[in-house]
């Protein structure tokens, strides 16, 4: 199974694998979305949508459909909360 931003639970963190469409937001790479890096999750609104994850150090609010595209290896479990 492949794993998403948007399988990630609270506090989980992955590293990015790919993207499953080549067209990615120009921003969201500018702000470290590449391949490589660690994302963690923040916190996800009420609806599911939209999603607040880290990268690099910046707390960035993505839209679900666009965290299905971001493949990631899952690192560590969420701590208890």
């Amino acid at each position: 199974m492949i794993a998403t931003v948007a399988d990630l639970k609270r506090g989980q963190k992955g590293i990015i694998r790919e993207f499953t469409e080549d067209i990615l937001p120009i921003k969201l790479l500018e702000m470290g979305c590449l391949p490589g890096n660690e994302v963690e999750l923040v916190q996800v609104a009420p609806l599911k949508d939209p999603i607040y994850i880290n990268v690099n150090g910046s707390h960035i609010a993505i839209r679900r459909s666009t965290a299905l595209k971001i493949e990631l290896d899952i690192l560590e479990e969420p701590l208890s909360v």
